[in-house]
């Protein structure tokens, strides 16, 4: 199993490149590309979806030639809604960056009869989840529901400092439909201010996989299977992205029974 915890590839460019491979695992890719202003990137992927999520910065977008025109709003992940563009597979992407641009490229297995769909900033409006010091601000990209996609789940959360996340810890690494679904997870994590840092932790229930990390601004955090809670550092808000995917097109989770209890009104 590759390390959980990938550290940016630089400062420019693109700084996260993980496959499927590269993660020894099915579903989820995730790459992110950070861009000057009036620097251009692309793709296409034969059998892959992808949703294109604007972290920071704005962006002009062209999918099959089609001018999508200028996306975005804000500047940085802490500062209003996320614009998104989701492209079906074989379909080619293009952006240039209209100001500096943080952009994610989010990819899962595709299938026919899905249309590029742009995701304007709040199109799912942000809903707060918990409460007291597990309050944070989830906002849906791509959820289960809305019929968009194939196989991409994609939300942001932002974590106050001294928050917990993911928390009460659940997991969904069993195809046990509609109990549990089996998706894979990434968690791409940012910091406000930039300096601090966040923890969070990856288990199963019979610790053959316990690793505890110390994430960084720009650090991404794998989730093959497990338990996987957040702890926002006093001091520090924490913005993560999510992408998962796996063999169905559900969120379904399970509670560690040992701390199911936390679970009512949280």
């Amino acid at each position: 199993m590759p390390n959980l915890l990938v550290k940016p590839a630089g400062t420019s460019g693109r700084v996260h490149d993980i496959t499927p491979e590269s993660a020894s695992w099915t579903y989820v890719g995730f790459a992110l590309e950070r861009l000057a202003a009036g620097a251009a990137t692309g793709g296409s992927e034969a059998a892959r979806e992808t949703c294109l999520v604007l972290v920071a910065g704005k962006a002009r977008i062209v999918v099959d030639g089609v001018d999508l025109g200028e996306l975005g709003e804000r500047m940085t992940p802490f500062d209003g809604a996320p614009a998104a563009v989701y492209v079906p597979q074989g379909s080619r992407w293009e952006a240039t960056a209209v100001t500096d641009l943080d952009l994610a490229v989010c990819t899962a297995p595709g299938a026919e009869g899905y249309a590029t769909k742009v995701i304007a900033p709040g199109t799912h409006p942000q809903m707060t989840r918990g409460k007291a010091t597990n309050t944070r601000y989830v906002t849906n990209i791509m959820p289960e529901d809305d019929g968009a996609a194939h196989s991409l789940l994609v939300v942001e959360v932002i974590t106050p400092g001294g928050h917990t996340s993911s928390y009460p810890p659940h997991k969904h690494d069993v195809d046990n439909l509609p109990h549990e679904s089996f998706l894979e997870e990434t968690y791409y994590h940012r910091l406000n201010p930039p300096q601090g840092f966040a923890m969070q932790r990856v288990y199963t229930d019979d610790r053959a996989l316990d690793e505890t990390m110390a994430v960084e601004d720009g650090d991404v955090s794998l989730v093959p299977e497990g338990y996987h809670p957040v702890a926002a550092i006093h001091g520090y808000d924490l913005y993560y992205l999510n992408v998962m995917a796996g063999p169905a097109r559900a969120w379904k989770f399970h509670n560690a029974k040992e701390h199911a209890w936390l679970f009512t009104g949280i």
